[in-house]
Parts: C-alpha cells; structure tokens; sequence
C-alpha cells in the first residue's frame, strides 16, 4: 500500500468516525443501583413456575428412575 493509499484511507476513517466527545458519565450511577435493588426486595415465582415444579415433583414420586436422568442434566 503506497503512502498515498494510507493518508486517502485515514481520511476516509476520519470522516465516518464521529468524535467521542465528552467520555465520562455525567453522574454516578451505582446510587441508582443500589436504590433499584432495595425496590425489589422480594423474589417472586410466577405460578408457572410452580405448576413446573410440581409436574416434577410428581414424576419423580411416580418414576424413581427419572431422578438419575434429571441429576445427570444438573
């Protein structure tokens, strides 16, 4: 590649990059965080979750053989 080529090219990158600008956060953003996980506070399980649980619950009581298959995908 002649210098030619490598100055066109660099100008051509230079023209499609926009500069960056101003790089910092303008705030903390970890006080928002904090905050946001105190909001939560409680886990919730949704009813499928529960209507799974059980169905594995069940085959496991019913099929015994079932529970070496399910802790090998563990």
């Amino acid at each position: 590649m002649s210098e030619w080529d490598e100055k066109q090219l660099r100008e051509a990158l230079k023209s499609a990059l926009n500069p960056i600008g101003e790089a910092e956060l303008r705030r903390d953003l970890w006080p928002q965080m904090l905050k946001r996980l105190d909001r939560q506070g409680t886990m919730r399980v949704a009813w499928f979750d529960w209507i799974l649980a059980a169905l594995l619950g069940a085959a496991c009581l019913f099929y015994p053989g079932v529970v070496p298959a399910l802790l090998y995908h563990l």
